[in-house]
């Protein structure tokens, strides 16, 4: 039901109560009938069934196949390997899903414990989860709203909505019916909401929602969601499966292909395993792991959290962020802009006729200091005590001048404030108020200048400041009556004061390095359109004609497929509630899109948790949003995710190497097993010879990528398409070609080799395609610029890595009791030369490939 429609009867009729609240039995029966009101959780994962989700994933499986396979073979180690790889797995993201859980318990943490209520017409109270709809409730300032009420009675009541709507400035609440219209929640001035505080005056209201039917309860609902997959489980997911399906078919054509030409077949059997075992990629899993934690803890360093390991990478596949306006592209801090005096302010005798406005808004104040000198109270009027002050208008000093004497509080049905205060010339009423009401009240000789003076108003109402204008009225000695009959009359203009959350400086660059990197940077919030649009075009959001403001009232109005036909120029939403951002994320992932949402309030936190990646702020950030977050902002910075992303592309860069290595390696040893038989070769590889290469070869050099650079075109290039699988932009090619290369040499080692009757043939045919490995690794360091230009130290890990692994396989060459276990014989020094200009093949190639992907561009 509208309660904010509805008038004071009309709801005290429907919900069978009146001012003097419930009696105990109704409200017992009540509480049986609507429940508590309370959060309620939706039933919550045990610990053994998420291990039992982590345990059935698809490429979870084909790794403990693996391990079994291995362990038949009687090789333990790679078995123990494999089965570490996907037991920390496992424990990770049993531990992540875990984290997820907590954002229930924070957003239950934000209602009231205890509230004031009238039962048979006396104050009482009860705890919050007992109440009921038809309570009437007491509130003052320091109280959390412990239900969703109808405001009855109001003096001075102010409540802070922030973390609810998203807007900085406190809502003056009245008990008025609104007139018939769309309301967003912002702008239903006669309802309170359960979470929110009450910053100012005090006040009751009949409780017209509890549970899970307030708007908290609503939220609640919306963050009781699945997780959403990150667009690298999406791609592996469907590489590991077709993956899979392709290495069984092909080794099933080498266990025939070998078994007709007349090899035995346990020996085909073997080297099928072997070649199914080194060709699945098992160090994929703990690659993207290792890859995605050195990511997070960079990103510490940067100011961003990480909570979920995935969000690394989501970060550089990003296509727009969906960012909260209040206190993430703002300072959440409102501030005087600007202001306007009437050139007729300084002929008034007052204040000595200088500086008249500025005096004037120091003095009309109620703020206060802490102990750090900080101003406390309202932000609007911190906002104006603070301008004062730093235009020499101290209020405290300007009191000791001009000392109060009276005042009338500021009232939303006069929508003014007064104070009163000695001159020399005479008792000075300051009436600080809505523009529009001031000029009501103006004296007979100013009547002529209201539109100019409404003319300055509305220029700053058009730049989305908030307006408040100023006006004095002088009397000879202090009025006997002080009220706003006799005090709030005959007034002289003397000038406006215009505000605003400000825009972050370092969001502005922010937002153009964004769109330089091809993300699509949109604004959502609780504001007004006017406010929206004018920080957004500051901010260089909105810079071209064809780019969308809208209000949550007009997105109401559009059905699915008219919005999914707009969503996408759309780069502002004024006034829009959560459910609202739930479904501009929604249209934009429909439309194929991976949506980063930023935010700081309990209302960001369904969008939050259902964008691709949900960014909460760690310093004004509620408990509530941050744990829906997949990443925290220790710095609320904007620009902060700019950095973020950089290292998100370059992880999935990154990772994408490792993919175009391993599966290359993957390949030559495929092709070199499987074309030997075709050519009438002997088998070049015995089954320890691949489990070795799949062990040592793959593992350090592969790992050691996670730490190269990013390529220095990162962030002027478009995201990865969404669309796009892992072998697109030329890599499955690459890994065809460059795997049937590595075969090919390999090969070739090998005839040379037993054409001049070398008895050392299998050892350099086996040190031929590790090197070659080893070649084709340090050549895919970067995708387009040669390793001559990028310089082989700007990884030194890599160098660590490639060390280690050389001297291993010169350990099984040369070693004499690996070469049992390894049946391998210690090559010459011409032989080992040999086997290294022979290795270098692929090398070369790739380099040579990056000079004509140049010239051809």
């Amino acid at each position: 039901m509208h309660y904010h429609l509805q008038s004071l009867t009309t709801i005290a009729q429907t919900l069978k109560t009146s001012t003097a609240g419930l009696d105990n039995a109704t409200a017992q029966q009540r509480l049986l009938e609507h429940g508590k009101n309370s959060l309620e959780a939706k039933k919550r994962k045990t610990v053994w069934h998420m291990l039992w989700q982590q345990l059935t994933d698809f490429m979870i499986i084909i790794l403990v196949a693996a391990a079994v396979v291995s362990g038949v073979m009687g090789d333990l180690t790679d078995t123990i390997v494999i089965l570490a790889i996907v037991v920390i797995n496992a424990i990770v993201g049993v531990a992540q899903e875990y984290r997820a859980e907590k954002a229930m318990e924070a957003l239950e943490n934000m209602a009231a414990s205890h509230a004031r209520v009238l039962r048979d017409g006396h104050p009482i109270d009860v705890v919050a989860s007992e109440l009921v709809p038809g309570d009437v409730v007491q509130l003052e300032a320091g109280n959390i709203i412990p239900a969703d009420i109808r405001v009855i009675e109001a003096y001075a009541l102010k409540v802070d909505e922030s973390s609810l709507t998203g807007e900085s400035v406190n809502i003056e609440k009245t008990p008025d019916t609104l007139q018939d219209g769309e309301y967003s929640l912002g702008d239903r001035v006669n309802i309170g909401y359960k979470g929110t505080h009450v910053t100012n005056g005090r006040g009751t209201g009949y409780v017209v929602a509890t549970g899970m039917k307030t708007e908290l309860g609503r939220i609640a609902k919306m963050i009781q969601t699945e997780e959403i997959k990150t667009p690298l489980q999406k791609r592996l997911d469907g590489f590991g499966k077709r993956l899979t399906v392709i290495i069984l078919l092909l080794c099933v054509v080498f266990f025939f292909v070998g078994w007709l030409r007349g090899e035995a077949w346990t020996t085909m059997l073997l080297t099928s395993i072997s070649l199914a075992v080194a060709a699945i990629p098992e160090a994929l899993p703990a690659l993207v792991t290792i890859a995605l934690a050195l990511g997070a803890k960079r990103l510490v360093k940067n100011n961003a959290l990480i909570r979920k390991l995935p969000a690394v990478e989501t970060l550089g596949s990003v296509t727009f962020i969906c960012s909260d306006k209040t206190g993430t592209l703002t300072l959440n801090k409102m501030t005087v802009q600007e202001i306007f005096e009437n050139d007729a302010a300084s002929s008034l005798g007052i204040f000595e006729n200088q500086n008249v406005l500025h005096k004037a808004i120091g003095l009309n104040n109620d703020v206060t200091k802490d102990k750090e000198g900080v101003w406390v109270g309202e932000s609007t009027e911190v906002a104006l005590a603070q301008y004062a002050q730093d235009n020499g208008h101290e209020r405290f000093v300007l009191e000791e001048k001009y000392p109060r004497l009276g005042e009338l509080p500021f009232d939303s049905r006069r929508k003014s404030m007064t104070t009163l205060h000695q001159t020399n010339a005479g008792v000075v009423a300051i009436v600080k108020g809505a523009v529009d009401i001031l000029f009501t009240k103006l004296i007979p000789e100013q009547q002529a200048s209201i539109a100019a003076f409404e003319d300055e108003a509305n220029a700053m109402a058009q730049r989305g400041y908030r307006t408040l204008g100023y006006a004095v009225r002088v009397f000879s000695d202090m009025p006997s009556e002080v009220t706003p009959e006799t005090i709030e009359t005959s007034l002289t203009f003397i000038g406006v004061a215009g505000m605003m959350d400000p825009p972050r400086e370092e969001a502005r660059e922010a937002v153009a390095q964004c769109k330089a990197a091809g993300i699509t940077p949109v604004m959502i919030t609780g504001d007004h359109k006017l406010t929206a649009k004018a920080v957004a075009e500051n901010l260089g959001i909105v810079s071209a004609a064809t780019d969308v403001i809208l209000e949550g009232a007009e997105l109401k109005k559009l059905d699915d497929a008219a919005f999914a036909a707009v969503v996408e120029n759309v780069r502002v939403y004024a006034r829009v509630d959560p459910e609202q951002k739930l479904r501009i994320i929604g249209a934009l992932q429909a439309r194929n899109q991976f949506v980063a949402m930023t935010g700081d309030g309990v209302n960001d936190a369904p969008a939050l948790k259902n964008a691709d990646i949900g960014i909460a702020m760690g310093i004004n950030g509620t408990e509530v949003s941050k744990e829906a977050s997949h990443m925290i902002l220790l710095d609320d910075n904007f620009a902060t995710i700019v950095k973020a992303v950089k290292h998100g592309r370059r992880i999935f860069d990154n990772i994408l190497k490792f993919i175009k290595y391993i599966m290359t390696g993957n390949s030559g040893e495929i092709w070199a097993l499987f074309l030997a038989p075709l050519v009438g070769l002997p088998i070049p590889l015995l089954p320890i010879h691949i489990l070795w290469m799949n062990l040592i070869t793959d593992g350090l050099p592969g790992l050691a990528l996670a730490s190269e650079p990013s390529e220095p075109d990162i962030m002027n290039r478009p995201p990865r398409s969404p669309k796009e699988n892992i072998f697109a932009n030329g890599m499955g090619r690459h890994i065809i070609v460059f795997g049937f290369l590595m075969g090919a040499v390999t090969l070739a080692m090998e005839a040379l080799a037993l054409h001049t009757g070398d008895m050392h043939w299998q050892t350099m045919t086996f040190t031929v395609l590790c090197f070659s490995q080893l070649g084709h690794v340090v050549a895919i360091r970067s995708e387009h610029s040669s390793i001559f230009r990028i310089g082989l130290l700007s990884n030194k890990p890599m160098l660590g890595a490639l060390a280690i692994t050389i001297g291993l396989q010169l350990a099984v060459i040369y070693v004499p009791f690996l070469n049992t276990i390894f049946k391998t014989q210690p090559l010459t020094f011409g032989e080992l030369l040999l086997t290294l200009a022979v290795s270098s093949v692929v090398f070369l190639g790739v380099e040579v490939e990056k000079l004509l992907w140049k010239k051809k561009r």
